[in-house]
């Protein structure tokens, strides 16, 4: 964080931030993969962990969402 963190930030906040840090990692794998996958002599087994990798990210920024917005029953 900021050297000039203060602790002000609420929870919301705090989570909103680890989600786009989350999204941002999501990204990068994508890429990632998406390079691999072009090039011919690509790993299968680095491109599989890659996969595994952001399906895992996938649920933890689900999670996050549900924490920011909870459900409303009607």
């Amino acid at each position: 964080m900021d050297a000039s963190f203060d602790g002000s930030m609420d929870r919301s906040e705090i989570l909103r931030l680890e989600l786009e840090v989350l999204r941002g990692e999501h990204r990068d794998l994508d890429d990632a993969i998406s390079a691999l996958q072009e090039k011919a002599g690509a790993d299968r087994l680095t491109i599989q962990r890659l996969k595994k990798r952001k399906l895992l990210l996938k649920d933890k920024i689900a999670h996050l969402e549900d924490q920011i917005t909870p459900d409303i029953i009607a």
